[in-house]
């Protein structure tokens, strides 16, 4: 079996991405923050050093406007554009804006994968019904799944306070494993488990879902002095030991192979 790859996102300079690469990572996330940013010189070179070095760049936009997102691609030439909006009436955009944007991406990006983030609340919170009937729907126009975690509110519904308002992540948070691992079952593209993924679980999911790949930010980011992360600076200790632990994750199923 192939090992299972490594996702660390939040990185937005050539050096940050050279330690990732060095420590084991496999895919190297940037963000572009918003339109005004959308051409920012030092993230590309982020994204050409990932290439060099052998890497693979994934880039997060946070907006939907069709125009905007195919610049931004022309722009920055990742292998792998990541969505991550809420698709829902409350997201930035609904499941068939998603669709026709994607569309767009792969008519005049064939050689540009495209990942999308699948929301799944947390244990025992999550839909499993509406995750996979969600899943199914965008799976004809998406190479990659990334699960990670929907804040759900009292009431069942999702929670308009999710840590960036429209889009899904970095809430530090895991979602309910059984789901993401019937989503791997079911889906005919890897699946990347994300979701509050740190090194202290990261083995105990790979063992439980069988994904692709991992994926990691909030938890491995660097802490201020309160125990917050602090965003888009990673805590290098932390990565070393999310790529061991993912090891010895795959050791234990080779073994069981």
């Amino acid at each position: 079996m192939l090992g299972t790859i490594v996702q660390i996102y939040e990185i937005q300079t050539p050096d940050e991405a050279r330690a990732m690469i060095g420590l084991g990572v496999d895919h190297i996330g940037s963000v572009i923050p918003s339109f005004h940013d959308l051409h920012d010189p030092v993230v590309r070179e982020t994204v050409a050093v990932v290439g060099r070095m052998g890497a693979v760049s994934s880039l997060i936009p946070l907006y939907s406007d069709p125009a905007a997102v195919l610049d931004t691609l022309d722009y920055y030439r990742p292998h792998i554009v990541h969505f991550c909006d809420r698709l829902d009436d409350h997201g930035s955009c609904s499941v068939r804006d998603a669709l026709e944007l994607q569309a767009a991406v792969k008519r005049r990006f064939p050689d540009i994968r495209i990942m999308r983030s699948i929301p799944i609340g947390q244990p025992p919170e999550a839909n499993r019904g509406a995750v996979l009937a969600l899943a199914a729907r965008l799976e004809p126009l998406s190479d990659y799944f990334l699960t990670d975690t929907m804040i759900v509110g009292a009431s069942g519904a999702a929670d308009d306070d999710q840590p960036v308002a429209g889009f899904i992540g970095i809430t530090g948070l895991i979602c309910d494993w059984s789901v993401a691992a019937e989503l791997v079952a079911r889906s005919r593209i890897p699946v990347i488990l994300a979701g509050g993924i740190s090194p202290e679980n990261v083995a105990d999911g790979i063992l439980q879902v069988r994904p692709f790949g991992v994926d990691s930010c909030t938890c491995t980011n660097a802490a201020d002095e309160s125990g917050r992360p602090i965003r888009f600076r990673k805590d290098p200790a932390r990565i070393v030991a999310l790529v061991a632990e993912t090891h010895r994750a795959d050791g234990i199923l080779l073994d069981e192979d």
